[in-house]
C-alpha cells in the first residue's frame, strides 16, 4: 500500500497571504487548478483506488479535479483538515502570522499543548490524523492500494513526522511542501515508510 500526502493547488489565501483555514472560502485561483489538472496526470500510473480529501474548499476543489481525471471514489475527512488559528483567523497582518511562528516553534520544543487563542494545539491535531491514518495502514495493509490524501502544507509539516518511521520534525519544516506537490510512504510491515518527499528520494537515510 502506498499513501500520497498532496497538498491542494495554489488558492485565493496562499496569494493574500491570510490564515483560512475554516469553512468554505478562499476557493482554488486558475493557477491552482491547472496544478490539480497536472497532480492528476502524474498519479495516472500510481493505482490509486481511493481519494481521502479535507473539508476546507481549495481541497475539496483539487479533490474533485483528481476525482474526475482518475475517475475514483472519494470521501471528505476532518482528520486532513487544517490546523485552526482561532482568534487569527482570517488575517494577514504581522501580527497574526508572528503568533503563528510562535506556537509553531513552541511545538517544535516539544510543547504541544500550545495554542493560538481558540485554535487546536498538536494534541488535538494528533488527535484528529494519527489515527485516521492508522485506520488506512490497518485496512489496507499488504496490498497494491494507492490512496490519495488531499490536505495542507502546515497540517502535513506538523503531523506527517507523527507517522512516518523516517521523517523528524525538522526535515519537514525545511522542505515545506508547495502546491500539489505530495509525500509518498509506503506501508512495510504495519508501518510507514517514506519513500519519496515532494519528488526528493533518499529520505530513508534520516
Amino acid at each position: 500500500m502506498r499513501l500520497f500526502f498532496a497538498r491542494h493547488g495554489e488558492s485565493e489565501a496562499n496569494l493574500l497571504r491570510v490564515i483560512s483555514n475554516r469553512g468554505l472560502q478562499h476557493g482554488l485561483t486558475d493557477a491552482g487548478y491547472s496544478q490539480a489538472t497536472a497532480l492528476a496526470q502524474r498519479l495516472t500510473e500510481c493505482r490509486i483506488i481511493r481519494l481521502f480529501t479535507s473539508p476546507l474548499l481549495r481541497a475539496i476543489q483539487t479533490a474533485e479535479v483528481l476525482v474526475h481525471e482518475l475517475g475514483i471514489p472519494y470521501a471528505v475527512t476532518d482528520a486532513l483538515r487544517e490546523y485552526d488559528c482561532g482568534v487569527m483567523e482570517e488575517r494577514s497582518d504581522e501580527i497574526a502570522w508572528k503568533t503563528y511562528e510562535e506556537v509553531l516553534r513552541d511545538w517544535v520544543d516539544g510543547h504541544w499543548e500550545r495554542r493560538i487563542e481558540q485554535g487546536e494545539s498538536l494534541e488535538e491535531i494528533k488527535a484528529r490524523f494519527v489515527p485516521f491514518v492508522e485506520g488506512l495502514v490497518k485496512e489496507y495493509q499488504g496490498s497494491e492500494a494507492g490512496i490519495v490524501l488531499v490536505g495542507h502544507g502546515g497540517l502535513y509539516r506538523c503531523t506527517l513526522p507523527l507517522v512516518l518511521e523516517n521523517v523528524d520534525l525538522k526535515y519537514a519544516l525545511a522542505h515545506p511542501i508547495g502546491p500539489t506537490e505530495y509525500v509518498v510512504a509506503e506501508e512495510r510491515a504495519g508501518r510507514l515508510v517514506c519513500v519519496t518527499w515532494c519528488g526528493r528520494g533518499g529520505v530513508g537515510a534520516l
